[in-house]
């Protein structure tokens, strides 16, 4: 067979190769389709559905992609920018959901809080609607689009940088409101704070930027909340922007195991999760 032969060759023999050039190219074609399934995946690549399984949790716990049911999709972009948010709507979502309606009972009516900007936020949003009297501050462009109007006393949104396909802004936790443009630290009874992924030494996120404005948030809190699903877990983002003993509760969907169970209780962390 002559080089151009090889060249035009269809790729059949990716199941062959070793696994970090599988999973290697299990993250570019994660990465150019958004999401895709474990059959589409198996098919492509020539091997057992266990095996790109297997492969796809060892990625997940990478934070290269994110585990889905039955397939996956990519953490960077969710597939094409302009549907980011809307793929993460769709990961976890029941997850996601109980998460809400368990940190919404944590606040008090007359409240004051901050949140976070993704979609567990949102879903704790919708959670908030028996609620009266909040003050809330965030970062979630997208928060009013979920909130019951009726629980809401104020709404402040903090300033800065508009990440479009997150729908987040990204700036300082001020707010203006002194004469002469003099920024107003503020502060909260409780911070609730979706992060992107936990081990047992501390919480992580993918981007920089956020990461800083996220631990400014929690500074900014008597109590803090962290609120991670459990595909998160074991999850080493690249930037570790807070040790465990910062938060005050972890709201997951799903009892830890024993060593994050130690871990928590040993940084002084109340575990919330269903019974």
């Amino acid at each position: 067979m002559t080089r151009a032969d090889s060249a035009h060759r269809p790729r059949t023999d990716a199941g062959r190769r070793l696994p970090a050039g599988r999973k290697a190219d299990l993250v570019d074609a994660i990465t150019d389709a958004g999401q895709v399934t474990v059959a589409e995946l198996a098919e492509k690549f020539a091997v057992s559905p266990d095996t790109i399984r297997r492969d796809l949790d060892r990625l997940d716990a990478d934070g290269l992609v994110i585990r889905t049911h039955g397939g996956a999709v990519s953490p960077q972009s969710g597939a094409k920018p302009e549907t980011a948010l809307d793929l993460r709507k769709q990961v976890q979502m029941a997850a996601k959901e109980t998460i809400g309606e368990l940190a919404a009972g944590l606040v008090d009516d007359g409240d004051t809080i901050m949140i976070n900007g993704g979609t567990t936020a949102l879903a704790l949003a919708r959670h908030l609607a028996d609620h009266r009297s909040l003050t809330i501050a965030t970062n979630n462009l997208l928060l009013s689009t979920e909130i019951d109007p009726e629980c809401i006393r104020n709404l402040y949104v903090f300033g800065g940088t508009v990440r479009t396909h997150d729908h987040v802004s990204i700036g300082p936790v001020h707010l203006g409101g002194l004469a002469g443009g003099v920024d107003l630290d503020v502060r909260c009874r409780l911070s609730l704070i979706a992060v992107g992924g936990v081990n047992t030494a501390s919480f992580s996120t993918s981007n920089v930027a956020e990461a800083t404005m996220m631990r400014d948030m929690m500074e900014a809190g008597d109590t803090v909340a962290v609120m991670i699903d459990s595909s998160k877990f074991n999850r080493k983002l690249f930037a570790q922007f807070a040790p465990l003993a910062m938060a005050d509760y972890v709201i997951t969907d799903q009892m830890p195991g024993t060593e994050y169970m130690n871990a928590f209780a040993a940084a002084g962390v109340e575990v919330i999760c269903p019974e």
